[in-house]
């Protein structure tokens, strides 16, 4: 059987986004306060009791997390128009790497806005 864990960051970055038409306001620069959630599905280790220490979880994570904390994301290579869900799909080709129990990544930009990758 498996479990379900989630473990929340938040990010702030910049980001104005190259397609939209110019009068749209999200072509221009502006930042946000990103929510970012992975959702990572595995069996429990009887060895431990859980799934997959937090911590470990974050040390993996973190360095993904440096390459767009506090900068414009525009300059990331891969994320030239950062759209929500380009910024998912980002994340979770990124982390799968790290993470192999990884299923979802979701990326929040306002408190009333989610966008999830891949959905399951």
């Amino acid at each position: 059987m498996n479990f379900e864990l989630k473990q929340h960051f938040q990010i702030e970055s910049a980001r104005f986004l190259p397609k939209l038409p110019k009068t749209h306001p999200c072509s221009r620069l502006h930042g946000h306060s990103f929510k970012i959630i992975l959702t990572l599905v595995a069996p429990l280790d009887p060895a431990v009791g859980w799934v997959m220490d937090y911590n470990e979880i974050q040390s993996r994570f973190q360095p993904i997390l440096d390459l767009i904390d506090h900068r414009t994301l525009n300059e990331v290579p891969g994320l030239e128009n950062p759209t929500s869900e380009i910024l998912a799909q980002w994340l979770y080709e990124k982390a799968r790497a790290v993470l192999p129990a990884l299923v979802q990544v979701s990326v929040a930009e306002t408190p009333l806005t989610e966008c999830s990758y891949p959905v399951r």
